[in-house]
């Protein structure tokens, strides 16, 4: 009995891996592309995780996708929750996929699924072959565990368990809860709860309850998967336990007039009693976003006052670009690409304060938000690149064919910029693994140098703003003082050399050092030219 059970839930559980694989590899690799691009706003969120949800059969997997965008700042907390939401209305898909009586199916589908994969070349028909063999995985898994379950029909002690499951609905949910953390598959437990409903082992009152559970166990992994992450995915994962434990709240508390609901739907409908289930679970998740939605706002001010940010973390911003206004205007399109392009230039800035601040105290959490800065100057590089190209197919005027070569070419510079400011970062965690220590006189001609840099920096983003060609030639006054400094430090450093003052470690980061500041001198110099040839 017991093996029959944890055999057919292990193909159950087989069956339903192999099935999301196959509707997810029919799709292509595009998934996080739908997550991306259908999020404008909290609706068609809801649709993009219900959709997603219904192709790779787990909750759990879109709302640990979704922590993951948001955790590398690809989707905002506003966007990740219409998808949370849309993911608890696509995992009823496969209740509903059970509550069609096709046990009798589990085999032939499972022969003819191995058919298409081990007999086919074509992929097409390989992924098709995956999809069938899923379904018969799925559906064969449920049969073994029905039959596994036969003996606790005449069971006296699984009686009294159920019948505390039907007397005291708080025991049902935490039951519920635990069955799902530790299964890892809401899927699977409401399957197994289709079953036992079937058989007649758990009465309705029981089994809205361990209903209730399920709901509240599947928000584990999008728990598990937001430790270490950022603060807004960790707070995407919060809105996943807040949305079903207060959904949980509100139908425990209207329980009867629910309970009668699912009773006449079953009388009207003349439901199977798996089918019964699965309404009860699509009706509960349903009603959940409905009740849910007005109040998203305040779900994500909620999660924000919780989880509040470090002092250290960045803001940061969503990437403008409308690639609409392409083929309808290149010249605000041009203009949206220079505005994204000044928020990127602002974070180069604030991101080389920081690895001043950290060179000068060490202390982990500048380090931490120069990197963040980093991250965020690699996405908008990315996107303003690819948004650039693509304008470039389009007829364009002299004067803006010459503005989109300029901002080509200052995204590469700005994007060097968090490169070099990385490579600093690297060299000062380098000395203190490798116990590097600097003299006192060192230590000052290089925050002497980096306090320079940072000046020539500001002055050549602060001309690029305001279009200040005055500035701008300041900056190419300060971009010799950094020449002649890093000419007149590397030759010192030769005589420390020379006088064996130096170690060999020492002399790698000495000479790294202060040619990544010149070379920040360097795009800060082809900004400054940008401005003064416009």
């Amino acid at each position: 009995m017991l093996f029959q059970f944890l055999g057919g839930l292990g193909l159950f559980l087989f069956g339903i891996k192999y099935l999301g694989e196959g509707l997810q590899n029919s799709a292509g690799d595009r998934l996080r592309n739908i997550l991306d691009s259908l999020t404008t706003n909290t609706f068609t969120g809801i649709l993009a995780g219900l959709f997603v949800t219904m192709l790779i059969q787990s909750s759990s997997a879109t709302t640990v996708l979704t922590v993951g965008l948001v955790n590398a700042r690809m989707l905002t907390l506003r966007q990740a929750v219409g998808i949370i939401m849309g993911a608890n209305i696509g995992t009823t898909f496969t209740a509903f996929i059970i509550g069609f009586d096709a046990a009798g199916f589990g085999l032939p589908l499972l022969a003819v699924g191995a058919f298409f994969v081990f007999f086919i070349r074509s992929y097409k028909y390989v992924f098709i072959g995956r999809i069938l063999f899923g379904l018969g995985g799925l559906f064969f898994g449920l049969q073994l565990m029905g039959a596994g379950m036969e003996p606790l029909q005449t069971s006296l002690n699984f009686k009294n368990i159920t019948d505390h499951l039907n007397d005291q609905p708080f025991l049902g949910i935490a039951a519920g809860t635990l069955a799902t953390m530790v299964l890892q598959s809401s899927s699977a437990t409401v399957g197994i709860l289709q079953q036992m409903f079937s058989m007649d082992l758990i009465h309705l009152g029981g089994a809205l309850a361990v209903l209730f559970g399920d709901n509240i166990g599947t928000t584990i992994t999008a728990v598990i998967a937001a430790v270490g992450a950022s603060q807004n995915a960790k707070r995407a994962a919060l809105v996943h336990v807040l949305f079903n434990v207060i959904g949980t709240v509100i139908f425990v508390v209207f329980f009867i007039p629910y309970k009668s609901i699912i009773v006449w739907l079953t009388k009207t409908m003349h439901l199977s009693p798996a089918m019964e289930i699965a309404f009860a679970h699509g009706f509960f998740n349903v009603g959940n976003v409905l009740i849910m939605f007005p109040f998203i706002s305040f779900l994500v001010y909620a999660v924000t006052r919780l989880i509040r940010d470090d002092e250290w973390t960045v803001d940061t911003q969503t990437v403008k670009l409308d690639e609409k206004v392409i083929n309808s205007s290149p010249e605000f399109a041009l203009h949206q690409a220079r505005q994204e392009l000044l928020k990127m230039a602002a974070y180069s800035r604030e991101g080389l304060k920081q690895a001043l601040l950290f060179f000068q105290t060490r202390k982990n959490r500048y380090a931490d938000t120069a990197m963040q800065y980093e991250e965020e100057i690699n996405r908008f590089d990315r996107q303003l690149t690819k948004f650039l190209v693509k304008l470039s197919i389009h007829s364009l005027s002299k004067n803006e064919s010459t503005e989109h070569t300029m901002l080509l070419n200052l995204c590469k510079d700005i994007e060097r910029v968090g490169d070099h400011m990385k490579n600093m970062i690297d060299l000062v965690c380098f000395m203190a693994r490798n116990n590097i220590k600097l003299s006192e006189v060192t230590s000052r001609d290089f925050e002497n140098m980096m306090i320079l840099t940072q000046s020539c920096l500001d002055k050549a983003i602060m001309a690029l703003e305001t279009n200040n060609k005055s500035m701008a030639e300041e900056v190419l006054s300060i971009e010799d003082d950094i020449d002649e400094m890093e000419k007149t430090l590397r030759k010192k450093h030769i005589q420390d050399i020379n006088n064996n003052l130096s170690t060999g470690q020492e002399s790698v980061v000495y000479v790294d050092f202060i040619s990544n500041l010149e070379r920040i001198g360097d795009h800060s110099v082809n900004i400054a030219e940008a401005v003064l040839e416009r």
